[in-house]
């Protein structure tokens, strides 16, 4: 029951967790690293997760694709704590349309 993709942020690819109990497209402060992503300057606060409290930091991307959906200006979340995989949570899907057929998951852009 998991969707599993590639997509990119800010133009470097990363691989997603489709996660519609996520409120933002999270990723480890590692990943974030990874990606070029300066999460520092974001705003730092504490974030409630399935594993519990976490120190985060909320910052604005550029750009989030997937697929051929492009997104700009997508609220995230950038967490200390160790993930296994980037979350394409709620800030992100709230903006495309979900529809599932089996074992298929496609999104389309709303507008």
């Amino acid at each position: 029951g998991h969707f599993i993709t590639l997509g990119s942020v800010n133009g470097a690819t990363t691989r997603f967790l489709v996660d519609t109990g996520a409120s933002f497209v999270a990723f480890s402060g590692a990943e974030a690293r990874r990606l070029g992503i300066d999460y520092l300057k974001g705003e730092r606060g504490i974030m409630a997760t399935a594993n519990g409290s976490v120190a985060a930091y909320r910052i604005t991307l550029n750009s989030v694709k997937v697929g051929d959906i492009s997104l700009n200006q997508v609220q995230a979340s950038v967490s200390e704590a160790p993930m296994g995989v980037s979350l394409l949570g709620m800030s992100f899907l709230n903006r495309v349309e979900m529809k599932r057929d089996g074992s298929t998951m496609t999104l389309t852009k709303k507008y």
